[in-house]
């Protein structure tokens, strides 16, 4: 569908809008196509691993690697929101999503994506008791309260999301209804809406989404500062123990620091190509190397991984 055919009107419920994706170009299409088939196997694929090691190896049977199976199978869930239908707009002349289908794909975005912030600060935490507290780590980190923050986690981005999508669903649009973008996500639907209350709806919404986004951040936050100050205060015993901390924080530092750039930092009409960049990165590309990670960097996963292939050999 061509771009001039979505021309301005006074619309207030548009039933499809169009993105624009990165590049019409056919070479450019091929190159992301492939590209973005590659990231998705290996996601899918990686985070499967996970989820099957830590569901088969009894090593991995503490509240860690329980939370790390629910981060694996929440990153299958946020890339494949996005991914597939990025996938199917590679080579489709008519790069549209209906208005439901936009709004729906903004909730289970916001919901996958708030429920993983959560539960890294979860992660985060309990961290902090088996580096700060490990007498007390089998009584206060329970199999009980890992339970207990999963469904937490689950539900604060859940309701969260649930919120933004209605809010956002009521928006009037009245503009060429083109998004500038890969998919639907809030700020861009922001853009093309001609509400005379835009600066209002824009605060409700990202007040929304930087409850759990920033909430968790501090909470991790918090968290590491009490770590860094038992190693640096304990020494060699908590060092090693940090050891496990470092996956945790890269994947933290990838995922707060490119959905930060997007959502906080103002942004000209010339880095529309970098917005995309930066969303493809969070969205698609974290997810991907959440599992590469922590089989690279964490000796526990590596072990597991050599004892499944011996037992195939």
């Amino acid at each position: 569908m061509n771009p001039e055919s979505f021309q301005r009107g006074n619309i207030s419920s548009p039933t499809m809008f169009l993105l624009l994706g990165v590049s019409s170009a056919y070479r450019a299409q091929v190159t992301l196509c492939l590209f973005f088939s590659l990231i998705y196997l290996v996601t899918v694929l990686g985070n499967l691993l996970i989820m099957t090691l830590v569901w088969l190896d009894t090593h991995l049977h503490s509240p860690m690697y329980f939370f790390l199976g629910h981060l694996s199978f929440l990153d299958i869930c946020y890339s494949s929101v996005t991914l597939p239908k990025i996938l199917g707009d590679s080579f489709s002349p008519q790069r549209t999503i209906s208005f439901v289908g936009c709004i729906t794909q903004i909730y289970f975005f916001l919901c996958f994506g708030g429920s993983e912030c959560m539960l890294l600060a979860a992660m985060a935490y309990d961290r902090f008791l088996a580096i700060c507290h490990p007498l007390h780590y089998p009584a206060l980190m329970s199999k009980k309260m890992c339970h207990c923050l999963v469904a937490v986690s689950w539900l604060s981005g859940s309701f969260s999301s649930l919120i933004q999508a209605f809010l956002t669903a009521r928006l009037p649009f009245c503009g060429s209804n083109m998004i500038d973008h890969l998919f639907c996500e809030v700020p861009f639907l922001l853009k093309v809406s001609c509400s005379p209350n835009a600066p209002l709806n824009k605060a409700t919404l990202y007040t929304l989404a930087g409850t759990i986004a920033v909430g968790s951040f501090l909470l991790t936050l918090v968290s590491y500062i009490h770590i860094i100050g038992a190693v640096l205060q304990k020494g060699a015993g908590t060092q090693r123990a940090f050891a496990t901390c470092t996956s945790h924080l890269t994947v933290v530092s990838l995922f707060f620091g490119a959905g930060a750039i997007v959502y906080l930092v103002p942004h000209s009409s010339s880095s529309k190509e970098m917005d995309k960049v930066l969303a493809l990165l969070y969205a698609v590309v974290t997810p991907m190397l959440n599992p590469i990670i922590y089989s690279l960097r964490n000796s526990e996963v590596k072990g597991a991984i050599r004892k499944t292939l011996n037992r195939g050999v």
